[in-house]
């Protein structure tokens, strides 16, 4: 997964560069493709789901728990 996240990375930096460094009719729709699809639709969800995929995303909610358990850590730093 971390190289197809890196393989499409690198394609969609390529197609922008192209587009702004090539003088052919369709520039700027390489630049649109590699910035909007290949990134933003496509790279960043892989990312986030490659990242997040064994994490419970409740340890990272503001709940009154976790609250607590923060208060806590911090009464224990200044003792």
């Amino acid at each position: 997964m971390k190289y197809l996240i890196t393989i499409l990375t690198i394609a969609a930096f390529t197609s922008i560069l192209l587009g702004f460094f090539l003088e052919v009719d369709y520039a700027q729709k390489l630049i649109g493709f590699g910035g909007v699809t290949g990134l933003f639709l496509v790279v960043f969800p892989i990312f986030s789901y490659y990242r997040w995929k064994d994490k419970d995303p409740k340890d990272y909610m503001l709940t009154k728990e976790n609250l607590e358990k923060m208060n806590a850590s911090q009464r224990d730093k200044k003792s």
